[in-house]
């Protein structure tokens, strides 16, 4: 067991407590991480605000990378001093769901979570919980090694902290969740880190137009230089600006957001037979009130995908592969680097349509 200093969510809606945690030695098949960058993301909003609910106190934050710095019995893939990046979603391999390629639905998520003594704790012996079973927001945390995966040298771990999170939900929801084929039109409904993300896959998958949806002209903008062909305001009347732009709706459409109002946006946009796909997390106790007609007479598809709908490990491997070929692009979309104290400011900073993702340096 050592000592480390962490961010701690004591209370909804109050600020983060920096305090010393105790965190456990690695149990088999773990590996112990110190932690070198956490991207700021809006699903730890959600928990902080108290609009999803969070056993307390907690340690948010899941967009992590960092180095191996020691590693539990039976370990074989990975070593201390590897750098590494947190896929999010350990899975066991062998129930139904991870057999047939969807290891984010793993039906033994809970089983291989589970551990004999808590990760986290205070000084006192208090039990300090972990978001998503990482708490990055940690100079040190706990990790599967499934969970993890090594990065070449040539990806800087202040952007290959994304590909944990942003770009894995994003590009998967592209390629794994929807399955966008070459030549469609798709339309991207919130332009925030996410939607940058699903952008870049849409690109990637050869869309023939992509139009980026969003109230901030600023995030309008830098859609286009992750790859939309078109932008539309928010405010407007969203489906008749697109299909003024294209002549129909489009083949498919991304909500990013997290609302019903934005999940019926992406309905009406289709054109018929057309697929929309839900990314965004919404608060608790959100409902859909769709118009039943939409399923019957258009044969349009509503889908989810919860990061990126595929096998983890793999994707995060071949993303990090697509940006050292440039392909995809991750420099920019850090819109800064802050200090590990600067956190609440940074989560501030995020509601700025010029900030697509802010990264936490754990090391300063």
């Amino acid at each position: 067991m050592i000592t480390t200093e962490a961010a701690v969510l004591t209370a909804v809606d109050e600020p983060l407590e920096f305090t010393e945690i105790l965190v456990d030695d690695p149990e088999p098949g773990e590996i112990r991480l110190a932690v070198s960058n956490v991207g700021l993301c809006h699903s730890d909003l959600h928990y902080m605000t108290g609009t999803v609910g969070a056993d307390l106190p907690v340690v948010v934050g899941h967009e992590v990378a960092g180095v191996v710095e020691s590693v539990g019995s039976g370990v074989t893939t990975l070593r201390p001093g590897d750098r590494v990046v947190g896929a999010l979603t350990p899975s066991c391999g062998s129930c139904r769901n991870c057999q047939v390629g969807h290891s984010t639905q793993c039906l033994r998520t809970a089983e291989i979570r589970r551990r004999p003594r808590p990760a986290f704790q205070l000084p006192s012996g208090q039990v300090v919980h972990r978001l998503g079973d990482v708490g990055a927001f940690s100079r040190h945390t706990l990790m599967r090694e499934n969970s993890l995966v090594k990065v070449a040298d040539e990806v800087g771990l202040h952007v290959g902290c994304l590909l944990s999170c942003c770009i894995i939900t994003g590009v998967g929801a592209v390629f794994r969740g929807a399955e966008v084929r070459p030549g469609a039109t798709v339309a991207v409904i919130g332009c925030g880190g996410v939607g940058s993300a699903i952008i870049q896959g849409a690109r990637l998958a050869g869309a023939s137009a992509i139009v980026a949806v969003d109230l901030d002209d600023a995030r309008l903008a830098a859609a286009k230089t992750y790859g939309a062909t078109h932008v539309v305001n928010g405010a407007a009347d969203v489906a008749a600006e697109i299909q003024n732009l294209l002549g129909d709706g489009v083949d498919y459409s991304f909500e990013a957001v997290g609302s019903a109002r934005t999940a019926a946006t992406a309905l009406e946009v289709l054109r018929p037979t057309g697929t929309a796909c839900l990314v965004g997390i919404a608060p608790d106790g959100t409902d859909l009130k769709l118009p039943a007609w939409n399923f019957f007479f258009s044969e349009k598809r509503l889908i989810g995908s919860y990061m990126g709908s595929g096998q983890a490990q793999e994707d995060i491997a071949q993303f990090a592969r697509l940006y050292q070929q440039g392909r995809l692009l991750l420099d920019e979309m850090v819109s800064d680097v802050i200090p590990f104290h600067d956190i609440g400011k940074g989560f501030e900073a995020m509601k700025s349509g010029e900030v697509t993702r802010i990264v936490a340096d754990l090391t300063v």
